[in-house]
């Protein structure tokens, strides 16, 4: 992939997303997938290297979260087990889809959660 973007760029670039991510809780990946189609990626490419970006972030951030004692693991391990099917099953899904069909229902799933966020 042609690299577009300078090292302080990319030093703003993931510290925003670092901070977007633990604060809203996996909101980065709404920044990085944009931000890997702005350095010439398809829509497909940009939404798998964005969980390989996030995937280290969140992980620094739940051993954090867990030594302060803030992660109720109890209350996650139903989320985490059925959320890891649907993971994989996610790597099938996206191998088939169009890119196009993947932008359309990324953009639709950003505005919808943003409604969703404003009225509840």
């Amino acid at each position: 992939m042609a690299n577009k973007m300078n090292n302080l760029k990319k030093f703003f670039s993931g510290m925003l997303i670092g901070i977007v991510n633990v604060t809203l809780g996996a909101g980065g990946g709404m920044l990085t997938v944009p931000l890997y189609k702005k350095c010439g990626f398809d829509q497909k490419s940009a939404q798998i290297n964005a969980v390989a970006t996030i995937l280290p972030i969140t992980v620094i951030s739940l051993i954090i979260y867990l030594l302060n004692g803030n992660v109720n693991l109890r209350d996650t391990y139903s989320y985490v087990i059925f959320g890891l099917p649907g993971a994989i099953l996610g790597t099938f899904v996206i191998k088939k889809t169009s890119n196009k069909l993947l932008q359309s229902a990324f953009a639709l799933f950003m505005i919808w959660a943003g409604v969703r966020m404003i009225t509840k």
